[in-house]
């Protein structure tokens, strides 16, 4: 099992190149099972997830074909066979429920293995599951699988009110309510930037359409749509894990592709922190001056708010930081697995439930750590950055399902840091 190896070399100068989103893309590429006719996305990542969701779609009957080294993905779903996803491929990544909708909009009927994916909690599926109840489906479930059919005559539209935000069940619900007949509303919507790109995807389409990025969503429903070539919105995500690089060991960064837009609460916490972040006619620039950050509180909390994505990053470098910060976790449970690992790189963190408490030390040192999700283990990698020695992260096939080409991204701006075959 592979391995990354990061020693400490100072502050990091020059530019990274942002893909396009991992979630935008997970949930734009099942929209292909909508339309009997091509579905082109460009501004693709590289991603292991992306090859997950494309082996599952194919698994269907759709074509999936990757270009340009894979950052253009030409679907077509013309000649489904099949509406099973099967547990084999579903158990590996949680977004696979995304293809729930769709089927049952098209087909009329799907059977989809409950997912699997990263150990940060239940992540429960009901939210997906009363939403297409409430647009007419029967719902079962047996032996691991949701058994779900639509009424005679297809999905009718219908009224989703969630009881709390879900970015995958407000997808779930979106694209099934486009081949709905009449008007379905949804209710507390995720505002999430890649809710908004998959709504524009689908209007492209020949959706209708109206309210995405509010908490109502108003959908008319089509008898059909046609195809469309889309751009993959940037990844957040990833430009919030580059912007904190130079946060962490100083120096300067432009992060090329996306803008601040995208993180406007995270980007106020680098403010308040004392780090220097400006847009540029390219993407976003972040700075350090000499001298420690100072502490911050944050609590994660649907966009726009802190996102859950970014909360191990940051506590990396408030661990560097002058005082003490108190992080909240109000998405989901058992997400401060990273902090254990911290602690090995001389970190100071008390974990009490939800809440993590950070005493910034001065320095941090480096050690043996093992990732246990995917957003931990870069954290690892951001702490390895500024940390005195070598760091070696193992277990890193959690890194390769969200962060494209990540060594050659922090080695292009300065980074020590390689990939250690096992």
């Amino acid at each position: 099992m592979d391995s990354i190896v990061v020693t400490g070399n100072g502050p990091l100068k020059g530019r990274v190149p942002i893909a396009g989103a991992k979630n935008a893309c997970l949930a734009l590429m099942p929209a292909t099972l909508l339309s009997e006719e091509p579905l082109t996305l460009t501004n693709a990542p590289r991603l292991s997830d992306i090859r997950t969701m494309g082996a599952l779609l194919q698994s269907l009957g759709a074509e999936v074909v990757p270009l340009q080294g894979g950052q253009v993905l030409a679907l077509s779903s013309h000649d489904l066979t099949g509406h099973l996803a099967h547990y084999d491929i579903v158990r590996k990544m949680r977004a696979s429920i995304l293809v729930l909708g769709p089927l049952l909009a098209r087909l009329g009927e799907a059977e989809v293995s409950l997912p699997g994916g990263c150990a940060i909690g239940a992540r429960p599926v009901d939210l997906h599951l009363r939403a297409l109840e409430a647009l007419g489906a029967e719902m079962e479930l047996r032996e691991g699988y949701v058994h779900a059919r639509a009424p005679a005559g297809g999905l009718r539209g219908g009224r989703i009110a969630f009881p709390f935000v879900s970015v995958g069940a407000t997808e779930n619900a979106l694209m099934a309510a486009t081949l709905a007949r009449g008007t379905t509303v949804i209710e507390n919507a995720a505002r999430e930037p890649e809710i908004v790109d998959l709504a524009r995807c689908l209007r492209t389409m020949g959706a209708q359409i109206a309210g995405e990025g509010t908490e109502r969503i108003e959908v008319q429903g089509v008898e059909r749509l046609s195809g469309a070539t889309h751009k993959v919105v940037a990844d957040r995500i990833e430009l919030g894990t580059y912007m904190l690089a130079p946060a962490i060991c100083g120096g300067e960064v432009e992060c090329l592709g996306g803008g601040l837009e995208l993180l406007p609460s995270f980007a106020e916490k680098l403010d308040e922190a004392g780090i220097t972040v400006r847009e540029t006619a390219s993407g976003v620039a972040v700075s350090r001056g000499n001298g420690r950050i100072r502490a911050v509180d944050v609590a994660t909390a649907p966009y726009p708010g802190f996102p859950t994505d970014l909360q191990a990053q940051m506590m990396a470098l408030l661990c560097l930081a002058d005082g003490v910060s108190v992080l909240e976790e109000r998405i989901f449970e058992n997400r401060f697995m990273h902090a254990p690992e911290l602690m090995r790189m001389g970190a100071r963190i008390d974990v009490q439930g939800g809440t993590a408490t950070v005493t910034g030390v001065e320095r941090l040192k480096g050690a043996p750590v093992m990732a246990t999700d995917l957003r931990a283990s870069v954290s690892l990698i951001l702490a390895a950055l500024a940390a005195q020695g070598e760091t070696q992260v193992n277990r890193v096939y959690h890194l390769d399902r969200g962060y494209e080409r990540v060594e050659e991204k922090l080695s292009g701006i300065g980074a020590k840091i390689e990939r250690v075959a096992a």
